[in-house]
């Protein structure tokens, strides 16, 4: 089993005509792969040759034996178990944007939440008993990503008992590894999907930015219209509450856990979108965003460089408004 889907996303892409990338793939230019990955799916679209989705599959592998607290044997899952402390250049990248993250964040991304995401049940160990305050207590000693290091290729936790879960930034990593292998082959124009999280480059095969959709919640009382952004050479991911829950004796949670209080976030964000200039970073910021209050995150979001955010949120108990940077104006709808 690879990486669990912890954030169930509201996007997907449109490619324009369908018949147009079907032809297309007749051609021979454009190709398209798709199957499932990390307990997800992935939907690819480039043009070059067929022979790439090898290649594709053998990344997507590569993750899965490093980053994937869902196979057993996997570095991370080892780690996890203290078997070893030895690193590899995967966990390295997801180690370092994750602390980047963190201290930009005040820690509301931090991978060591991991097991507060268990407890609540949301995580690769599961129970279906409502925590009660000891054992949330208990757990909150264990978090912390800034007390961990990594000191000649070996990695120090803050205790034993410290447990990572980089699911909230493994999808956006695996969607830049592919876009750089597609670059070293040559290849110019791609859209890559996993679980949601984009990374794109070139132009569609109608010769324009490509069209990702994002759908509005259906409490949303404004337009009917659907939401499209036009982005190209960049990376976008979006993280929401409103599909992956639990209903609890107290009522229905989300699946973001503070790491803060290690507990779900109730702060009436129903999804956060986030266009950076790649998509692992765009992964953990809209992570953060989603722990975040609204402000607080479109404050972290506007000092960040080549960060643009859209939050879906009801701030005011009667609807869902959108709420952006500035800069994320300029992709909606061809503006």
């Amino acid at each position: 089993m690879g990486i669990k889907v912890l954030k169930k996303i509201i996007i997907s892409a449109t490619i324009g005509l369908t018949g147009a990338f079907i032809a297309a793939c007749d051609s021979g230019q454009w190709q398209t792969a798709e199957g499932a990955a990390w307990a997800t799916t992935y939907h690819i679209v480039y043009k070059g040759t067929p022979e790439l989705c090898d290649s594709i599959q053998t990344i997507i592998d590569e993750v899965n034996r490093s980053l994937s607290p869902f196979v057993e044997n996997s570095l991370v899952s080892r780690i996890n178990r203290n078997e070893t402390s030895d690193i590899d250049s995967l966990f390295k990248k997801v180690f370092d944007i994750s602390q980047n993250v963190n201290t930009m964040s005040d820690g509301a991304f931090d991978p060591t939440v991991a097991p507060a995401i268990n407890l609540w049940g949301f995580g690769y160990k599961t129970d279906n008993v409502e925590p009660d305050s000891e054992n949330v207590d208990s757990v909150k000693q264990l978090v912390g990503i800034g007390d961990c290091m990594i000191q000649e290729g070996k990695l120090k936790k803050k205790s034993a008992a410290t447990e990572f879960n980089f699911s909230a930034i493994a999808k956006g990593y695996g969607c830049d590894m592919i876009g750089e292998m597609f670059r070293r082959n040559g290849v110019e124009n791609y859209m890559i999907e996993i679980g949601g999280e984009i990374a794109v480059a070139g132009h569609n095969s109608t010769g324009t930015d490509w069209n990702i959709m994002i759908v509005t919640p259906e409490q949303d009382s404004g337009s009917n219209e659907p939401l499209v952004v036009h982005i190209t050479d960049c990376g976008m991911a979006t993280s929401g509450n409103y599909r992956n829950f639990r209903d609890t004796e107290s009522g229905r949670i989300g699946h973001t856990i503070d790491p803060s209080t290690c507990r779900p976030v109730d702060n009436k964000v129903f999804s956060a979108t986030v266009i950076a200039k790649n998509t692992i970073f765009a992964d953990a910021i809209a992570t953060a965003c989603m722990v975040l209050p609204p402000h607080k995150a479109l404050e972290m979001a506007e000092k960040a460089e080549d960060v643009e955010l859209l939050l879906i949120a009801n701030v005011n108990g009667e609807k869902y408004e959108y709420l952006m940077t500035d800069g994320f104006k300029r992709y909606i709808n061809g503006n």
